[in-house]
């Protein structure tokens, strides 16, 4: 037994060896063919030193960007090579992949960068903050309420970008001595005022909900998957009246640690599909693509297990119902908007369509979402948070100007010429 178990671990590890030759040799190519990046241009940087698993945290970023780059141009430092791979492939903002610190410091020393982002607490930033003679501000992949948004490491940047009024009270209980007038700005979430992706299906009379689960999570404390509790009532309920459409979107790792949540998961995505054959102006929707907004955006109520969901949902100022776990375990904030939140308790299945038009409908719920999207958001109508994001970038960019009178004689080697 123990020699047919060595013999399968030499395969596994032979295949990672092939697996990691062959990505090596395809970034090299793929790298080789990037333009050089031209000396002088870039005046902000995104470090991302982590590797394609965590993506999802800086595709976020990719429009605000966009639009940010029109007046400061922006590029990517990235430290990790699956990354690299995906980013060289998808970024609509220039890469450079720097893995090594003497790569990193080449490509600094060739450029202007006054800003560098991070959306991440990767412990490889650490290596960037050794850069003096400019801003290092984290934006984070996404506000919620866990503990990752009240971490001390907050104090290791210059300056941090922050949601609003419920960010900033959720560190003041736990940063001491941290000036908050000064080195947290408030920008709402520009991302929501570019959602990528384009609608499945034609808009008509129908009320469209969201229903974006969790995964089952994997202790006790993180229950907070709905798929096996709520899922399948829910679905079935709604599909009942033929007023909705369900936009289905679950966590892709719905089932891997409980089968019960997989089979629900199947259950659920075979129900929609045989709805639309059924009926074919439905138009239901399983969603499982790489893009995430138009979702978010697009339905008129959401419904979500205790997530980040829920604050991207927020954002948007629409209505949103949280799903209560069942297991008296998982662990529930009681601040912050969860303390106040339209819970969807697993009884009230049955009358889940009814809860969609009291939300739609009751000035008091209409009133209580404003006020907690207000609450991590400030100001939520289109461009609000992009103005802000662009304001706060302005700002940096005067005090870094001030900062550079000031020690002139200092960034006299600095940089080359910029041209911008």
């Amino acid at each position: 037994m123990n020699m047919i178990r060595d013999i399968r671990k030499a395969v596994r590890l032979g295949k990672k060896l092939v697996d990691n030759r062959r990505a090596h040799m395809s970034l090299t190519q793929k790298a080789r063919m990037q333009p050089p990046l031209e000396p002088g241009r870039f005046k902000i940087a995104v470090y991302f030193a982590d590797e394609a698993v965590n993506m999802y945290q800086i595709r976020q970023w990719y429009e605000p960007l966009v639009e940010l780059a029109k007046t400061w141009p922006v590029v990517i430092l990235s430290r990790g090579s699956t990354a690299a791979l995906t980013l060289f492939d998808e970024s609509p903002l220039p890469v450079t992949y720097v893995r090594t610190v003497a790569a990193l410091e080449k490509t600094i020393a060739k450029q202007d960068i006054r800003i560098v982002f991070y959306v991440n607490q990767n412990a490889k930033n650490f290596q960037m903050f050794r850069y003096g003679q400019r801003w290092h501000v984290f934006i984070n992949h996404g506000e919620s309420d866990k503990m990752y948004m009240t971490t001390n490491q907050f104090k290791a940047y210059d300056y941090s970008l922050i949601a609003g009024d419920a960010a900033r009270a959720r560190l003041e209980k736990v940063l001491w001595d941290y000036d908050f007038d000064r080195r947290a700005i408030p920008i709402g979430r520009p991302q929501a005022d570019h959602y990528s992706g384009s609608l499945p299906y034609t808009p008509d009379e129908r009320t469209v909900v969201l229903y974006s689960p969790t995964w089952e999570g994997d202790r006790a404390a993180a229950a907070y998957g709905s798929i096996a509790s709520h899922g399948v009532g829910l679905v079935r309920r709604l599909l009942a009246t033929g007023r909705h459409r369900i936009i289905y979107r679950p966590h892709p790792r719905s089932g891997v640690v409980n089968n019960l949540y997989g089979q629900a998961n199947r259950e659920i995505i075979s129900l929609l599909e045989e709805a639309n054959k059924a009926d074919p102006t439905a138009q239901h929707v399983y969603d499982d693509g790489p893009d995430i907004g138009w979702q978010i955006a697009a339905a008129d109520v959401a419904i979500s297990d205790i997530s980040a969901m829920i604050y991207d949902r927020l954002a948007t100022g629409k209505p949103l119902m949280v799903t209560r776990p069942v297991s008296e375990k998982a662990k529930i904030d009681d601040d912050g908007y969860l303390s106040a939140c339209e819970w969807l308790e697993v009884d009230e299945i049955d009358e889940v369509d009814q809860q969609i038009d009291r939300l739609l409908h009751d000035p008091e719920a209409i009133a209580r979402i404003d006020f907690w999207s207000q609450r991590y958001f400030g100001d939520t109508t289109p461009g609000a948070s992009t103005r802000r994001f662009h304001a706060a970038v302005e700002h940096l960019m005067e005090e870094w100007e001030r900062h550079a009178e000031i020690h002139r004689e200092d960034l006299a080697d600095r940089v080359p010429d910029s041209p911008h």
